[in-house]
């Protein structure tokens, strides 16, 4: 009985070695890849991604399934992302906050250049620069001009510690030379009903988030923080163009693996990141979600995530801003 036993173990064990030999000898995508989302449904993050997913799919043969990981500003989801095997199939799609993090964290459990795999830039989603009606500020300089009179007397809304919104406005502060008081909220939705209650009377959302409202005058929107001007508000000027020499705020949506992963898979992934947002369907679909499609290269999504890590701590370090 125990020599029949351990036969059927020695049988299991090579019917489990040869399926995950068979395994890793099949082409990739041999199975589904797990995208991690470190947001919550219905965020920006998962609507790109279930834009995107579908079309890069149906080309790698293979479904992208998603796997919602939100908490901590996005750390947690790319803590779990960085933490997986290299074997292409758990990859995760960032926001702006996994490159602005290292500037608010002083501990994080990665370093997001060092151990990550850059996979390609999937749409930027710019900022606003409003105001409520009731200030007299027309434009930017005007704006400029207003908060070097009234220095520490100007305030401006934020989705929370550490969002875009948050050290957009801290660099404003720091290339305009003006003093403006930072107030945060939990979230985008909270701040812009103070705004548009006339309690804040500046702020830097997302421009899906106020669009809507800027059309119909509740708010007056200045400038858009891109350094080019946006597809969705094409007659919106940039900051730099606006007055602030330098002003430059990227909110770049991308996809990364764990440190790694082979070239040939990154290829495969690149491939048909660039080949779904290059669909014009898809580039529709992304405008219409206030979004700029990119698709670049892994090198192009590198050289970002480098210099805009770089950028913001030397922001967080002018700016004083205490970190968590």
């Amino acid at each position: 009985m125990k020599r029949c036993g351990n036969a059927l173990l020695l049988i299991c064990g090579c019917i489990c070695q040869f399926t995950s030999s068979e395994l890793r000898a099949q082409p990739y995508p041999a199975k589904p890849v797990r995208v991690v989302i470190p947001a919550t449904p219905g965020s920006n993050t998962d609507i790109f991604f279930r834009i995107i997913a579908p079309k890069m799919g149906a080309m790698l043969g293979q479904q992208f399934v998603a796997d919602y990981r939100a908490g901590a500003g996005g750390v947690i989801g790319a803590a779990n992302t960085i933490r997986s095997a290299p074997d292409g199939y758990t990859i995760a799609m960032i926001a702006a906050g996994f490159v602005m993090n290292p500037a608010i964290y002083k501990k994080l459990p990665y370093d997001p250049v060092r151990d990550i795999t850059p996979l390609g830039l999937v749409a930027d989603v710019p900022a606003g620069l409003v105001v409520h009606p009731s200030m007299p500020a027309r434009d930017v300089r005007q704006l400029i001009a207003l908060a070097r009179a009234r220095p520490g007397e100007i305030n401006y809304a934020s989705a929370g510690i550490g969002t875009v919104s948050h050290l957009a406005g801290e660099l404003f502060n720091l290339l305009a030379h003006v003093q403006t008081v930072h107030i945060p909220y939990k979230s985008t939705a909270p701040a812009v009903i103070d705004l548009l209650a006339g309690h804040i009377f500046v702020s830097f959302p997302s421009i899906p988030s106020i669009i809507e409202h800027a059309r119909a005058g509740r708010l007056r929107m200045l400038a858009q923080t891109g350094s080019a001007r946006s597809g969705t508000l094409p007659d919106v000027p940039t900051m730099q163009e606006a007055g602030v020499p330098g002003y430059s705020v990227n909110s770049g949506f991308g996809l990364i693996g764990p440190a790694g992963l082979p070239h040939a898979m990154v290829e495969q992934i690149n491939t048909a990141l660039v080949k779904a947002i290059q669909d014009p369907a898809t580039r529709k679909t992304l405008a219409d979600n206030g979004a700029d499609p990119l698709g670049s290269t892994p090198e192009e999504h590198d050289a970002f995530i480098k210099s805009e890590v770089a950028k913001w701590m030397k922001v967080a370090r002018e700016a004083k801003i205490k970190q968590e």
